[in-house]
């Protein structure tokens, strides 16, 4: 997988025509760990690969969507057919949908394996998130507060607050999320 990402995130660098060392500037890493990524040699965590692609400018769920635009929308999705956004460090993010420009909301299925977690750097971004846990237990720090949730429980903030998410229990966490407006 690490691989898999390197290589898309090289191939999206030399289609903005960017050098390692431009996108490095741009979204404020050294230059080295543009190298690194794209080498395979390691995964980013999700608060640093949204970083990266802020610089260029880019969402999660345009980087790794393969998708082509249609002319008209789908309705329904079976679950094989959800666009995985995600790149690695025991986190799955399953789109509902595609990443088409004009979406106001979206809707994720997430899998935080044991241990998992966002990263040490808190996610910020314009909008607000919520999400229902389906199974496990997810420790969300929003701000100064933290609270393990666990089945059935659910979270609702806006997503100007620093906030982080780590699974706290021996199993993975399984919960579905719906931001807006769209920030992967």
């Amino acid at each position: 997988m690490d691989a898999d990402l390197g290589a898309r995130l090289r191939m999206v660098r030399l289609r903005k025509q960017f050098s390692q060392r431009a996108l490095a500037k741009r979204a404020g890493v050294a230059n080295a760990t543009i190298s690194l990524i794209e080498s395979g040699q390691t995964s980013p965590s999700v608060s640093a690969l949204k970083r990266i692609l802020a610089g260029i400018p880019m969402t999660l769920a345009e980087f790794f969507s393969d998708e082509l635009p249609s002319a008209q929308s789908d309705v329904f999705y079976r679950a094989e057919s959800l666009t995985e956004i995600s790149g690695g460090k025991g986190i799955s993010y399953r789109q509902i949908g595609s990443a088409k420009a004009g979406h106001v909301l979206q809707i994720l299925y997430e899998t935080y394996e044991v241990g998992a977690d966002t990263g040490l750097v808190m996610l910020q971004h314009e909008g607000e998130e919520g999400a229902v846990i389906l199974s496990g237990r997810l420790e969300v720090t929003v701000g100064e507060r933290t609270r393990v949730l666990g089945v059935g429980d659910a979270y609702y903030f806006n997503s100007r607050e620093p906030h982080r998410f780590r699974n706290a229990g021996n199993m993975p966490c399984v919960l579905v999320s719906a931001c807006s407006p769209p920030t992967f």
